[in-house]
């Protein structure tokens, strides 16, 4: 893909060995490049507005701002905002909190691969990713 159709990601994660991790994984593709991390919510708000990234992984639980916190400013001040949760939690409440905030996808961290290139392919594209498991 050409450099104007590169889905450019943002990954806020408060674990640098996940946050490098996603970062191969997704780097390895040739139509997405991931362009900023952050290990905060705060960075995560900050980060999404220096560089307006086309889809944004966060997790729930992180120092600073929390996730769902972040995602509700991040929405707020962009209403395009493409984020998929990237969590460990799974509980009815969580999903809620990360969906109602207004995130587009929701993904366990124990996903695949292929399945996380897929879900960023699908919320790219404005249509929501929620898999089985966790829907």
């Amino acid at each position: 893909m050409s450099q104007a159709t590169t889905i450019r990601v943002l990954i806020a994660d408060d674990h640098a060995i996940f946050r490098q991790g996603l970062a191969t994984i997704i780097n390895r593709d040739p139509d997405m490049q991931v362009i900023a991390q952050a290990e905060n919510g705060e960075q995560a708000i900050a980060l999404f507005g220096e560089h307006q990234p086309d889809v944004t992984l966060m997790d729930l639980r992180m120092p600073e701002v929390e996730g769902v916190a972040a995602i509700g400013v991040i929405c707020a001040i962009a209403k395009s905002a493409r984020i998929i949760v990237l969590t460990t939690y799974d509980s009815d409440e969580d999903i809620y909190r990360g969906l109602q905030a207004g995130a587009k996808g929701y993904l366990l961290k124990e996903t695949e691969p292929e399945e996380l290139l897929n879900a960023i392919r699908t919320v790219h594209r404005g249509q929501k990713y929620i898999p089985p498991d966790v829907g």
